[in-house]
């Protein structure tokens, strides 16, 4: 099997030769800017510019020679893009490392602190100084909400107002073609499964509009309204994904969308919420994505969602990371017995919470080969840490947790 062939037999609950790994494909996969340099040293390669591909989140780009290192079998669509020094500026990350950002993604320094800017001058996110990443600052509809302005009000969230690659090199009347060219020289140029980042997220962004604690009230005290924005949001996000997949279809393999639906202690929301008024709009648009292209439906969910997962594969879900085997209800072998015939679990392959970075290396390999013995019979699993390798794990830790999938044998 080559790479690709791996990652769809695991997501067509097929045993592939080997566990198929991801590193970096989507934006709760990858490695902290801060620990990425000292992972090619620890690993003896050449140094090279540290490249924050999600600002926010502060991820480095993760090169190949890496990916190959780790026997990595993703890559995620935006890697075709911003290939040119002119596409990177130069910055400092927090610890004073060298690092390079985005052009079009550099903030504004400001006493002490970070800060991003809108278009129309609102500050939308904050990094202060000793922090690790960008917080939100700006909820559009905190006020006053206004339904013909939702689209707009996009450029003044910083989830959606801060790109990561391929970012404005696709903006534009040539964007189109530029989308479609790079897609297709990155899959003619590899064999390794390439995942879509879209989002659609729904429940997250009623929070980024209107901030966690209205939105909750919205949805509790005035249904009828919340009916109406979901209703709303989701045909810009249906006509979003008819130009990206009519574009990126045919290149890539996974479509991955984002929705954080839980707690360490369970879901948000409760299953009969989530049903009333999330499951008809993410089954609309994931049933709209395979009739679109051949791809698969991966979501983004962090938390205890054992309670929705039921609900999520009905709606469509064929895939679901990070897998957050400390949360209430996520034990692995219960997943696995209960869900793993119809699901394929992205992820919980190492607990970031309490090993990867405070166990020995010695203790993570155990740790590892003891949760694959579980997730990789009958494929339906994908290998990759619980959520992205923060700024404070050691490398050995992480060269130990990868050194352990390539000698595991299920």
């Amino acid at each position: 099997m080559n790479s690709r062939d791996r990652v769809l037999a695991a997501l067509g609950h097929r045993q592939p030769d080997r566990v198929a790994v991801d590193l970096g494909a989507h934006r709760s996969s990858g490695i902290a800017a801060m620990a990425y340099p000292r992972l090619r040293e620890a690993l003896g390669l050449p140094r090279r510019p540290t490249r924050i591909y999600d600002p926010i989140q502060q991820l480095a780009v993760v090169d190949d020679d890496v990916l190959d290192r780790f026997g990595v079998e993703t890559i995620e669509l935006g890697r075709a893009f911003a290939l040119d020094d002119k596409d990177w500026v130069d910055w400092a990350l927090p610890d004073g490392t060298p690092a390079q950002l985005p052009a079009w993604a550099v903030p504004t320094r400001e006493a002490d602190r970070w800060v991003y800017y809108s278009k129309t001058g609102h500050p939308i996110a904050v990094m202060p100084d000793g922090a690790l990443y960008f917080d939100q600052t700006y909820w559009p509809f905190l006020e006053h909400d206004d339904f013909d302005a939702i689209e707009a009000g996009m450029d003044e969230i910083l989830w959606s107002a801060i790109a990561s690659p391929p970012g404005p090199l696709v903006a534009g009347k040539d964007g189109d073609r530029r989308l479609v060219e790079g897609a297709k020289r990155l899959r003619e140029g590899t064999d390794r499964a390439i995942v879509g980042l879209f989002g659609g997220n729904l429940f997250e962004f009623g929070q980024f509009y209107y901030r966690s604690d209205n939105f909750f009230m919205l949805l509790a005290g005035q249904p009828d309204r919340a009916h109406e924005f979901l209703e709303k949001l989701t045909a810009i996000h249906l006509n979003n994904l008819e130009r990206y997949l009519g574009l990126v279809g045919p290149y890539i393999d996974i479509i991955a969308f984002g929705d954080d639906l839980g707690t360490q202690n369970g879901p948000t929301l409760s299953p009969a919420m989530y049903r009333e008024m999330f499951k008809p709009h993410h089954a609309r648009m994931w049933r709209r994505a395979k009739e679109l292209a051949d791809v698969k439906v991966m979501l983004h969910c962090c938390g205890g969602v054992q309670p929705l997962l039921h609900d999520l594969i009905d709606a469509g879900m064929d895939a679901i990371n990070p897998v957050q085997i400390t949360c209430r209800g996520m034990d692995p072998a219960g997943l696995k017995h209960d869900f793993g015939h119809r699901l394929t679990f992205w992820g919980g392959g190492c607990d970031t919470r309490h090993v990867l970075s405070k166990a020995t290396p010695d203790e993570i390999r155990r740790h590892v080969k003891e949760l694959l013995a579980i997730w990789a019979p009958g494929g339906g699993f994908v290998f990759q840490q619980v959520h992205n390798i923060l700024a404070d794990v050691p490398p050995e830790n992480i060269i130990a947790m990868y050194d352990a999938v390539a000698e595991f044998e299920g």
